[in-house]
């Protein structure tokens, strides 16, 4: 049979059956927009919370109070032979390969300026919180580098915080009370953003010492130690936990390194996105059910049609690719209508929803296609192999 014929006759058997041929295309469409529309919402997200966490760098281990047990309880929230303290924080700053260290107590606080009142987010930190975090400062500057057990009365606001409690005047060098406390303003930092729900443009700076008044408490939450890159993290762990350990006297805290939170967030993130992908592939593999059935119809209506193909000369592996072919195409035509779903639904998600994180990147939209003519292939052996298998001349005479 030539390539002309063989071409002929697969258009003859696409069209004959128009409505269950369309309906099958019209499953697997649905399963390829359903599997790649999912797969990139999933890597979507993966990127956008693996982006969160390293903008904060990747050269930093975070020391908290308390040893995390193995049923995943912190010792420290029951009871803490000895809190991390500004001590401990300053002592850090001290080990080979330290660039910066940050003490950490958080909390939220009600704030009045100029005759309003506000509630936000209070970070008590020091001098050294914007270079290691990655912040910048738009206006002024941040805090100085004071005596972390005396430091000055000094405040830096986020930019979102700065516009709305001074929102007719340049907030430098004004105050603002903090539970009875007079901060005077000393500088503004610049947009941020969001990090997982926290807004950073909602905040106030204070020095941690300060901080740890205010909330009435003597641990701090975490230090944040960034170490040269030159260093490892299990390097860099280890130095640290020698030096708590000495001073502590036993392994009352925690170390988490922020390579090692990025590298199980990420499979986590990408077990979530298999499983996203997975929910998709159920109408996938009702479209393939679909293609199975249309074939098996196919081939029972075609019965005389192959035994005379046959009598004329074709071989049985003809009649497996005329088969096979014509299961392929059905599933790629499929595909090929899921891949212009999913670029219609990328469109109306992106004017609809501006900040869900959708990601389709060439590859699924390759893949979608591949994964379609498998589905097709697969769908249609079966049938392609009985028609095969048909005796010529039973099927000359109907089955």
């Amino acid at each position: 049979m030539r390539t002309q014929d063989m071409l002929r006759w697969l258009w003859r058997s696409l069209t004959a059956g128009r409505s269950r041929n369309l309906l099958s295309a019209l499953g697997v469409a649905i399963g390829i927009a359903a599997v790649t529309t999912l797969t990139g919402i999933g890597e979507g997200v993966r990127l956008y919370l693996l982006d969160n966490f390293s903008q904060f760098g990747s050269h930093l281990v975070a020391v908290t109070p308390g040893k995390v047990t193995t049923q995943g309880i912190s010792g420290g929230i029951i009871s803490t032979v000895r809190p991390l303290t500004l001590e401990d924080a300053d002592s850090l700053q001290r080990l080979p390969g330290v660039e910066q260290v940050v003490p950490v107590i958080s909390g939220t606080a009600e704030l009045k300026a100029g005759g309003l009142l506000r509630s936000s987010d209070l970070l008590g930190v020091n001098h050294q919180a914007a270079d290691a975090w990655r912040f910048s400062v738009a206006r002024g500057q941040f805090l100085p580098d004071d005596d972390s057990k005396r430091p000055r009365a000094l405040a830096v606001l986020g930019s979102k915080l700065a516009a709305e409690l001074f929102p007719f005047k340049d907030p430098l060098g004004e105050f603002v009370r903090v539970d009875n406390r007079r901060f005077r303003v000393i500088g503004v930092m610049a947009p941020k953003g969001q990090f997982l729900g926290f807004d950073l443009d909602d905040v106030i700076y204070l020095p941690a010492a300060l901080a740890l008044a205010i909330f009435d408490r003597e641990s701090l939450m975490e230090i944040d130690v960034v170490y040269r890159p030159e260093l490892t993290d299990q390097q860099i762990n280890r130095r640290i936990f020698n030096h708590l350990y000495r001073r502590h006297g036993r392994e009352d805290f925690t170390l988490y390194s922020q390579q090692d939170m990025l590298a199980s967030l990420d499979k986590v993130l990408t077990i979530i996105k298999a499983a996203i992908g997975g929910l998709g592939g159920i109408s996938l593999l009702v479209g393939a059910v679909g293609i199975f059935t249309i074939m098996s119809i196919a081939q029972q209506e075609r019965i005389p049609e192959v035994g005379l193909l046959t009598a004329l000369g074709a071989n049985r592996y003809l009649i497996l690719i005329l088969f096979l072919g014509e299961a392929v195409t059905l599933a790629l035509a499929g595909g090929v209508a899921g891949l212009l779903i999913v670029v219609a639904t990328q469109s109306l998600l992106a004017l609809a929803v501006p900040g869900l994180p959708l990601v389709i990147q060439p590859l699924f939209l390759f893949a979608a296609l591949l994964l379609s003519a498998l589905v097709g292939l697969l769908a249609g052996l079966l049938p392609a192999w009985r028609a095969m298998r048909q005796d010529p001349v039973q099927a000359l005479h109907g089955g």
